[in-house]
């Protein structure tokens, strides 16, 4: 298998591999607007197949402004000591699950929330566009040169 490397020099993830490092991550950050400014939160989620679920509160403020919105998700691993990891982002409409056999099937995942308080209200996220990178170690890095003092 051939690696596609980015003009960064990181390896481009296909969507399968996405997918599949997705469903590894606990917890992501889900990107939308909050009054006309951007907002990320971070959440714990299941991937259902390539719909990313989310549990929340019923009047949060999550639930309010994910509403038939498109958003960002991202979720990502690192490797501090051997400097490697990766990040997967996806782009999608948010919709609220209102249909009660939904909501069951939704309530059946092994979705739960760290977070205190009743979480009974499920936003989805529908991945139309997905992309990723990976960082690997190849050689050690030596570390950064000192900058010269402001004078």
């Amino acid at each position: 298998m051939r690696v596609l490397l980015d003009s960064s020099g990181l390896q481009v993830l296909s969507p399968e591999e996405c997918f599949d490092l997705l469903s590894t991550a606990p917890i992501g950050r889900i990107v939308f607007t909050d009054r006309a400014l951007p907002a990320v939160q971070p959440v714990n989620f299941h991937l259902d197949g390539r719909t990313i679920v989310i549990r929340t509160s019923t009047g949060s403020k999550l639930a309010a402004a994910t509403r038939r919105a498109v958003v960002a998700f991202e979720a990502d691993e690192f490797d501090h000591e051997r400097r490697t990891g990766w990040s997967v982002t996806a782009v999608g409409q948010a919709r609220e699950v209102s249909d009660p056999a939904e909501i069951d099937r939704l309530a059946a995942l092994p979705l739960t929330t760290w977070a205190p308080g009743s979480r009974d209200h499920y936003i989805v996220v529908e991945a139309e566009h997905i992309s990723g990178r990976r960082i690997t170690a190849t050689r050690p890095h030596a570390p950064a040169a000192p900058r010269p003092a402001r004078s």
